[in-house]
Parts: C-alpha cells; structure tokens; sequence
C-alpha cells in the first residue's frame, strides 16, 4: 500500500484531502502543529482515525524527516496565512518548509515520488488588466500593474488606474504564467512555487504547484480571524450582525468548494502531465463581495444588508479570477457552485453550537498595526 504524508492534515483543506486519499486506499500520514489559533481545543474530531498523526513544526528538520520516513508521496498543505506584518514567519513556515522537503529527500535518499504543494491565487498581486481608452497608448495593452497606491485608496478610488491616462482598466483572467505578488504572504508562497516546481526539476523529484483560489466549506476554523470570508460573515449573521465589507464591495473573487480543490489534488498527482507545472485551482467564475454577502444572507433568511464603512485593508488586490484551462486540460472541473458552497458549511456551522464573532478581535488588531485603513473623505 502507497504511503503518503500530508502536512497540515487538521486543517481546513488537509483534513478533506485525507479523508479522500483514505478512500483511494493509500495509508496515510499527516504532520500537523496543530497551533492554537486555529486549534485550540487540540486536535479536531474530523481527523480521521485510519491515519498516522504526528504533532510537530513544518519547520523541524527532525520532525519533518522522521514524517517522510516510509513515505512515497507528499502534499504540503501546511500554510501560515494572516494579515499582519509577521513577515518572517510567512517565509519560514511557507516557503523554508518546501525547501526542506526536498533537502532532506536529497540528503537522505528517500524514496519520496512526488512532491504536490499548496500555493495561491494571491502570487498574482493585482494581476494582469487592459487599458479601455481608446485615446491611450497603452489602448488593449496588457498591463501589469504595482499594488495601487495609498493616496488613491485614501480618496476612495478603488479600481485599478492606467499609469499613463489614469482612467480604470479592464482586469483579466489570471494566467498561470504570469506572477507579480507584493505582500508578505504572496511573496512566500510564490517563493514556494519555486523552491518546489525548480528545485523539484533540477533534482528529479516531480513536483507540483497548485494555485488556489478563495477555498470555502465545512471545517474552516471557526478560531482563525484573519481568513475565510464565509466563516467571517457567516459568524456575524448567527450573532445578528451585518458583515463587514472593505472597499465598495464590488471587488470580484473566485470562490472554490473545498471538494474542488481535493479533486485537482487527485487529478495531479495521477498525471504526470502535471509534472514540474504551476497549475490555477478555481471555480472560473467572478463574484462581487456585495453581492456574496447578499446571497449568503438571503441563505440565513435575513434580511440584514453589509456594512460598508470606507475602510480598506492596505495590500488587497482588486479583482482575482483565475483561468482554469490548464487543469482543464487534464481532466478536473470544478463541479460545486456557490450556492453547494453555502449549504455545505452552513449545515457543519449549525452543528458547532455557539459561534463567538472572533472577526472583532482581529479587526482591532489590524487597525492598531495599520493594515485596515479609513478613507479621509468618508462620511457615515
């Protein structure tokens, strides 16, 4: 029987792949630091007791060897994502960890095959985006530009401008080739990107990137305050509280079910077309945050409209739509909407009793470190 280890296998998305992979009938191994801010009552009763756990740190070359020990595949689902400026934790947890996988596979002559990892949507930065003016130079040029400025978010001008006739452009499906990540969190996992799909290549160890989009479903931590939109509004409306939206809310997502995202998983790691390749994972569709909010409302039967407060959080991009057709060509297509989206996490959030608006806490801390911001011109 193949043996595979899954790192982060708690998680929100790790602990789905597991139960998938135990039907596929693999062993498997999961390596989980099960930290308290996501975990705080331990390990979760959804891990599944067919598979070998051990607790311990990504970042732990002992702990990490003894988990590849015996170990044939690995998926490193193991990630520390936030909002605030914990910029070396970012690197070391996200990218050192991919880089240690394949040194100790080197160094020690394990007989790992393949190496699939966790990447992101959010390498891409504000993406790729076409000039509408047809009276530019830069008219149907694809442009990629810098993280907009503080001065424009300061006014309220949300989209993203044209550097050279300053009006709003077109923004475009994200590409596989292309990457421009300017926050802490992109940079790390674009720097695992590479340290996997490179390294994996230049020492024969095939190697995968998966670049997911927005993930959502059951299992999301309810203690994490910093991510999972779904989770965040989805809280607020069972405590009788609108959800908090950044901008104007028409920002556009791609939204994914977490089904979705274990299917890509699959699918990779059976073609060896996929090889040494950075693949997007996504639904392929865009959604305003306005109106995700409004639909999960309407889903709770309320009637209680967001809160918009001409705030912003400093590194957000604009619009990120992943093209799919990549993964497409091998055979995976996302199968869940929005709305299996919704009736999957709000049956599991029924079942977890009473929900705490942690969002408040986090909110706090992030206005006290800077990184959610006030409009000057915005009136309540």
């Amino acid at each position: 029987m193949t043996k595979v280890l899954v790192t982060g296998g708690a998680g929100f998305i790790g602990s789905h792949l597991v139960d998938r992979l135990l039907q596929e009938g693999f062993e498997v191994r999961v390596l989980d630091l099960l930290d308290s801010r996501v975990h705080p009552a331990g390990k979760p009763a959804w891990v599944s007791k067919e598979a070998e756990f051990i607790q311990g740190d990504v970042r732990d070359a002992q702990t990490m060897l003894k988990a590849l020990q015996g170990v044939s595949i690995v998926f490193h689902e193991a990630a520390y994502q936030d909002y605030m400026p914990d910029f070396s934790r970012f690197l070391h947890v996200n990218s050192v960890s991919t880089a240690l996988i394949h040194e100790l596979i080197l160094e020690h002559k394990l007989g790992v095959e393949k190496v699939i990892v966790a990447s992101s949507q959010a390498v891409y930065g504000e993406g790729q985006y076409r000039c509408k003016n047809s009276n530019c130079q830069n008219y149907h040029q694809v442009i990629q530009p810098p993280a907009r400025e503080e001065k424009q978010l300061q006014k309220g001008h949300w989209e993203v401008i044209c550097p050279l006739c300053q009006t709003d452009m077109e923004p475009l499906r994200l590409k596989e080739e292309y990457a421009n990540p300017y926050n802490a969190y992109a940079i790390s996992k674009y720097a695992e990107e590479l340290s996997a799909v490179r390294l994996g290549k230049l020492h024969h160890i095939p190697s995968v990137a998966l670049r997911y989009s927005i993930v959502q479903g059951p299992r999301q931590s309810l203690f994490n305050q910093y991510s999972g939109i779904c989770r965040i509004f989805s809280v607020r409306l069972m405590n009788g509280l609108p959800p908090i939206i950044y901008e104007d809310g028409l920002q556009t997502r791609d939204f994914t079910h977490v089904a979705d995202v274990v299917e890509a998983n699959i699918t990779v790691l059976k073609d060896a077309r996929a090889d040494y390749q950075v693949f997007n994972v996504g639904s392929g569709h865009a959604i305003t945050v306005l109106e995700y909010a409004r639909v999960l409302t309407q889903q709770f039967g309320l009637s209680i409209e967001p809160l918009l407060q001409g705030e912003y959080r400093l590194g957000d991009n604009r619009h990120s739509v992943s093209d799919i057709s990549r993964l497409q060509a091998l055979g995976w297509q996302p199968t869940r909407t929005l709305h299996h989206i919704f009736d999957d996490y709000l049956q599991w959030i029924a079942n977890q009793g009473n929900v705490l608006d942690y969002f408040k806490v986090a909110e706090t801390s992030m206005k006290k470190a800077g990184v959610v911001r006030k409009v000057s011109s915005f009136h309540e």
